[in-house]
């Protein structure tokens, strides 16, 4: 086959492939020295993480329709470096003016439509391809640098990373002339748009078949890069996602037994009616599976909370007792809910770029006519599709909106219950004290009343036994307390046997006289320390500058005595 030459700038960035971006040709605001150092900074530090190092662990597939050769579709696997270069039709040879120089001549020029489906095992994985490779594969096709930072989150990765990033970015050079660089040999007029945007979709990785709480779902991210020629209709796609399903979904599209009008490629219009439908396939793709997931955070909001609102309170019912591990998991499925919203209110707005970016086309005047002419009612076609998308995310949001609503009320219902049930326990609390309280003073009351007659009351200490002058054994006379005088005696003086008793009504007298007396004064004592206490707490619990106030107030009171007694005097003078 014969070489097809390439202008030398193209063949000096295809040389220094391992330095992209720096070494892209076309200059735009994003692609002055900074803006390029800033990107290729930003590889250096997520690529460890995002691509492979060994070449054994490769696999970026290929999908190339209606190529140079006049074959409707190639297809390859491409698992090596040396592969990669044979596939993309270049090869490296010396140049025939100067022995000493290497020059890049391809073998074949560019297909109408090529797809590059780059991928991991799932979204946290690194990305089945190494640097050099994709810096091979972008340099060839003069990839826009913006790529990168949407591939980023993607690799190696414990947890999702800037899983909240979503964009639109477009490079258009659409002018006659072109700004861009033409390569006649290759296909490309030098006229072309390029687009990257990124879709979320939601997919159920794994069922539990006893409780629906553990499924888990997983949200995951797809980078599209789109490039179309306006002139010779070649188009590139190079999609980037954690595993094979839009690869297999664009092999559907694109098959045997697909519709034609999604895979002709024989005029300019036809090739964009075909890249229009593939726009079609994966934002169709971030639409699935949205409402079953939000149904499942419905149902297991319901399950956990329904009895925040039908469990009856109070006295006399038996209720489900609020845990504060309740307003955490309520709060973990708020921040869920939220995610849904924000990923679904991005997915609108790339949407939306996608639909005015078309639409922009049918009135670019660097567009040609025939193309606008032949593709207009298909573009609007296109963007009322997209819009009826848009409003099926949009009834979505407003549904995990009220969820949000309805889980936050709940939550802080939750919150309310946990307060009361701290308020119940200090009333029990506070009960059982002021029960306790009442017991204590009781005892007290009883040991200030009796405490006086126990000090004053009879109490003899055991008499010694002592031996008389005749040798004979008799009781000698014990101690004795304070006015321990018999009022009810029932020994016998004369050593005899016990009587009945004797009552002493001098001895009544006696201890009433004293008993009496001194339990008044106990009882005067002890309620005047209980006043001097609560007057002493009463002032500790005063605010500040309370003495300030009171007699400021009665200064005011003053004030208006005198004012009515001068006004009692005036009304008596004028009389």
């Amino acid at each position: 086959m014969q070489a097809l030459q390439l202008p030398t700038v193209f063949q000096q960035s295809y040389l220094n492939s391992e330095s992209y971006p720096q070494n892209l040709f076309y200059k735009s605001t994003l692609t002055y020295r900074t803006a390029l150092q800033a990107f290729k900074d930003r590889l250096d530090a997520v690529a460890p993480d995002l691509f492979v190092n060994d070449e054994s662990k490769v696999e970026v597939s290929f999908r190339d329709l209606q190529n140079d050769s006049g074959r409707a579709l190639e297809k390859w696997n491409i698992h090596t470096a040396s592969k990669l270069t044979d596939w993309l039709g270049l090869e490296t040879v010396t140049d025939p003016a100067d022995a000493t120089k290497l020059v890049i001549v391809a073998r074949k020029a560019d297909p109408k439509s090529r797809f590059i489906y780059v991928y991991g095992e799932h979204s946290r994985a690194p990305l089945k391809i190494t640097r050099d490779m994709l810096a091979q594969i972008l340099t060839f096709h003069q990839v826009m640098p913006i790529y990168l930072d949407f591939i980023s989150v993607f690799g190696a990765q414990s947890e999702p990373r800037d899983r909240r990033f979503s964009g639109f970015r477009e490079q258009s050079t659409l002018s006659d002339p072109p700004r861009g660089l033409a390569i006649p040999s290759l296909g490309r007029s030098g006229r072309q748009y390029q687009l990257c945007y990124n879709l979320k979709s939601v997919a159920l990785v794994s069922k539990d078949a006893t409780n629906p709480r553990f499924h888990e779902w997983s949200i995951r991210p797809a980078v599209i890069h789109h490039q179309f020629d306006i002139v010779t209709g070649t188009s590139l796609w190079i999609v980037t996602k954690g595993n094979r399903d839009l690869h297999e979904r664009y092999k559907e599209l694109t098959g045997n037994e697909a519709r034609p009008e999604d895979r002709s490629f024989g005029t300019v219009g036809e090739c964009l009616r075909s890249s229009l439908a593939a726009h079609l396939m994966f934002c169709h793709w971030s639409t699935e599976n949205w409402r079953w997931y939000m149904l499942w955070l419905e149902t297991v909001i319901e399950e956990e909370t329904s009895m925040v609102i039908l469990g009856a309170r109070g006295p006399g019912h038996s209720y489900h007792r609020s845990k504060p591990e309740h307003v955490q998991h309520l709060q973990l499925w708020e921040d869920k809910t939220n995610e849904v919203i924000m990923v679904l209110e991005a997915n609108v707005d790339i949407m939306k770029s996608l639909c005015r970016f078309y639409d922009g086309l049918r009135s670019n005047k660097d567009v040609p006519q025939s193309l606008k002419d032949e593709c207009g009612l298909d573009i609007v076609t296109f963007i009322g599709q997209i819009e009826d998308m848009s409003s099926d995310f949009k009834m979505q949001i407003a549904r995990a909106k009220l969820l949000v609503k309805i889980t936050n009320d709940r939550k802080e219902m939750v919150i309310q219950h946990l307060q009361s049930q701290a308020t119940e326990r200090m009333e029990r609390l506070n009960q059982n004290m002021e029960k306790e309280a009442i017991v204590m003073r009781i005892i007290t009351l009883v040991t200030l009343v009796y405490l006086p007659a126990t000090f004053v009351s009879v109490s003899h200490n055991a008499l010694p036994v002592l031996r008389t002058p005749d040798r004979r054994l008799t009781r000698g006379r014990g101690n004795q307390t304070f006015f321990s005088t018999d009022i009810i005696k029932y020994q016998n003086q004369n050593g005899g046997p016990p009587t009945d008793g004797t009552f002493s009504k001098t001895a009544m007298y006696r201890w009433l006289q004293v008993t009496l007396p001194l339990t008044l004064a106990t009882m005067g004592a002890a309620i005047v320390s209980l006043k001097l206490t609560e007057r002493r707490r009463q002032q500790q619990q005063r605010p500040a500058g309370y003495k300030l106030w009171k007699k400021w107030a009665r200064s005011k009171a003053d004030e208006v005595e005198l004012s009515k007694l001068f006004s009692r005097r005036s009304s008596d003078s004028v009389v």
